[in-house]
């Protein structure tokens, strides 16, 4: 690899953006892809693109046929995370299940009781206010943040904050009278419904979920499903 393609991924990397390393086999051309980025001396046609578009979507590196010749595309997406705020019990569950489906979590909750490694073992823990911390994690296009404490108090500064972010996902527990009222509330706050629009409320698949368990398994469906509508639709494609 060139010296000046290395410095700029590990440049993207470091930044916590995609890049995608593409090189013919055969040749050894290499293109850098990214946010804004083509940087190198390979070309490609639409169908290879298509499928490097594919693999960044799958998260997953593969060798496939490009114009003239095989080509390894090395995909680099950075760590899925998840921030919850509000160490409820619906996030007990939420957080065990989302660690075993590969993303970092944290909890926020400036409630000390709650927010305790007993009640979230191996969790990274937050006791700041969540409108503190979370411009401090820098929540990019791999993060999902769900509000569940039903305090505006606490969720309001928190989506407030969500919104000015690129996560990919934004949720919040509460009915849909709950929702209109957070809308009046962050209307007044200067969002409009463009901003508003970016949040799931109430959060999760309609499943008929009652308990707090079966709350956070509605939670990460819905985030799994935003997360992958991308490749949802390639299936669709495929299948017309």
């Amino acid at each position: 690899m060139k010296i000046t393609l290395l410095e700029r991924r590990l440049a993207e990397q470091h930044a916590g953006r995609t890049t995608v390393l593409v090189t013919d086999i055969k040749t050894g051309a290499q293109l850098l892809l990214g946010d804004g980025i083509a940087e190198g001396d390979l070309a490609l046609d639409n169908e290879a693109r298509a499928a490097i578009n594919r693999a960044v979507i799958e998260d997953k590196s593969q060798t496939i046929d490009g114009p003239a010749g095989p080509l390894f595309i090395e995909v680099w997406n950075p760590p899925m995370r998840l921030v919850v705020v509000g160490a409820v019990h619906i996030a007990q569950t939420l957080a065990r299940m989302a660690v075993e489906t590969g993303y970092a979590v944290t909890i926020i909750d400036p409630r000390s009781a709650f927010a305790s490694e007993e009640r979230f073992p191996g969790v990274t823990l937050a006791t700041d206010w969540p409108d503190e911390v979370l411009p401090a994690l820098k929540p990019d296009k791999r993060t999902a943040i769900v509000t569940l404490t039903h305090d505006p108090k606490i969720d309001d500064p928190a989506l407030q904050a969500a919104l000015k972010s690129d996560a990919f996902y934004i949720g919040a527990l509460g009915s849909r009278r709950t929702h209109a009222k957070r809308a009046e509330r962050l209307a007044t706050a200067g969002f409009d419904a463009t901003a508003f629009a970016r949040i799931h409320g109430p959060v999760g698949l309609d499943i008929g979920a009652l308990t707090p368990g079966e709350i956070a398994v509605s939670i990460l469906a819905e985030i799994t499903a935003v997360l992958r509508r991308d490749r949802i639709k390639t299936k669709e494609d495929k299948a017309a």
